[in-house]
């Protein structure tokens, strides 16, 4: 079922230096660690004078289906959105 959160989460990122690409590896929502599988989908966007980054994600055992969004004026992390892929 997806479901809009809109919650403050922890995440732990990282940084390649060779790719030149900072990306989440793991969140932690609700007292619970999921390790960031494939990332579908990451694009900016602007609000203002804030730019927030949009990551589309699923955890690494293909559970879950995540939306987070990095506002980079204050460098917290946002759960958007998350799905654990069933219709109801």
């Amino acid at each position: 079922m997806r479901e809009k959160i809109d919650e403050e989460v922890s995440v732990v990122m990282y940084y390649s230096a060779r790719r030149k690409v900072a990306l989440p590896h793991v969140i932690s929502w609700r007292g619970v660690e999921y390790d960031v599988g494939e990332i579908g989908y990451h694009h900016k966007v602007g609000d203002g004078r804030t730019l927030s980054h949009i990551f589309e994600l699923v955890d690494k055992t293909g559970s879950y289906w995540f939306r987070l969004k990095f506002n980079t004026d204050n460098l917290h992390w946002t759960l958007e959105v998350v799905s654990d892929g069933n219709a109801y």
